[in-house]
């Protein structure tokens, strides 16, 4: 029988993080699915191990047992989530962890999932297998929020992004970048670990970003784009424009102009009405509900001041970071302030600062 007094050695705490290295690898990018890391063991040696597949499938347990061509009789498991046991888009990992005679599994913590908790340890245990769980529970639970977030809430985890200069200015005419290169690398590492990106289409027509992550070799994650665009004012020259088709770009809109929806759709941007507030601004909070139907679980928001400024008021944020140059902008042109500091301190008790030694810019993560 599992009890909360099961007691784990060094080694299975080794062998758990070595999971929770796998899983995290795999944040952002398993789709609807839990990212989950697995490792199996057999007389103390690391024979295989497993990752949630991109998009959500293979399963990280599935993934670890078909990786082996060895008799797992005898074997031993360790899993970041509780495995599933109901039939979704695969069959429920624990028919293949009864099939393979593994002879024990641990996992950090139970899954969230209503058709899952609870389940699996009854059913493992019916078959002879023992179970053990709450192994790294602390860490694993950290480490799923976002996934927690999403189930409890049924919206996307959001995560914020501003960068701004030494004397608080997002914008000023005539500068193109305000943080140095090493910031702009995590920004980047921010895209990948995220499913979309959210901005405005002010921010796109005025900077006419790329949108994608270019770090060596994970060009091939960067996110799907977001644009809020309530009378789809969109440059059709830009690079977002020119380079959308019907699985990269989703465009928020109101009002309606048949000829412009007609050429959106011919470019394959996957076009959703939604409603408006005061000052046709969008319902973000309405936004959100309706993108986690679509399938988006993490968001990371690139907007400029206002858009930020409306997540930040309306605390949509789940966590925010705060780039701070060390370079003063000019005031002597057009410029713009970031005044949105009180929202942070308010509605964003946790705060810390991120290591910046490889450069001289300021990080702060602000968090619930």
């Amino acid at each position: 029988m599992s009890t909360r007094k099961d007691k784990f050695s060094k080694k299975d705490k080794k062998y758990m993080s070595l999971a929770l290295s796998l899983a995290n690898a795999r944040h952002g990018l398993t789709g609807e699915n839990p990212s989950v890391g697995c490792v199996i063991v057999k007389n103390d040696e690391i024979i295989s191990i497993g990752q949630t597949g991109y998009n959500g499938t293979p399963h990280a347990e599935f993934n670890a047992i078909k990786n082996l061509n060895e008799n797992l009789e005898g074997a031993k498991m360790y899993v970041t989530l509780e495995p599933c046991s109901h039939y979704g888009k695969t069959p429920p990992c624990t028919n293949i962890i009864i099939k393979s005679r593994i002879k024990e599994v641990v996992y950090a913590v139970e899954d969230i999932d209503k058709k899952v908790k609870g389940k699996t340890l009854k059913i493992l245990q019916s078959k002879n297998i023992l179970v053990k769980k709450n192994l790294l529970k602390n860490e694993v639970n950290n480490f799923y929020i976002p996934y927690f977030f999403n189930r409890k809430n049924n919206l996307p985890y959001v995560t914020g992004k501003i960068a701004i200069s030494k004397n608080n200015l997002i914008y000023s005419k005539g500068t193109k970048r305000i943080t140095d290169i090493h910031s702009d690398k995590l920004t980047h590492f921010l895209r990948y670990k995220n499913d979309s990106l959210m901005i405005s289409y002010k921010t796109l027509n005025q900077d006419n970003p790329k949108l994608d992550c270019r770090l060596k070799g994970l060009n091939k994650f960067s996110p799907k784009r977001i644009i809020l665009d309530n009378n789809l004012e969109t440059n059709i020259n830009s690079h977002i424009f020119r380079t959308a088709n019907k699985t990269n770009t989703i465009t928020f809109y109101n009002n309606v102009n048949k000829k412009k929806i007609t050429l959106f759709k011919k470019k394959g941007i996957q076009l959703i009405k939604s409603n408006l507030i005061k000052n046709s601004y969008f319902d973000l909070k309405l936004v959100l509900k309706k993108l986690y139907k679509i399938g988006i679980r993490n968001i990371l928001v690139e907007g400029g001041d206002d858009l930020s400024s409306s997540f930040l008021k309306n605390k949509l944020f789940n966590e925010f970071y705060l780039f701070k140059s060390q370079k003063n902008l000019s005031k002597l042109v057009a410029y713009k302030d970031f005044n949105c500091f009180k929202y942070l301190s308010q509605n964003y008790k946790n705060k810390k600062k991120i290591n910046t030694s490889l450069g001289k810019d300021s990080i702060t993560l602000y968090k619930r």
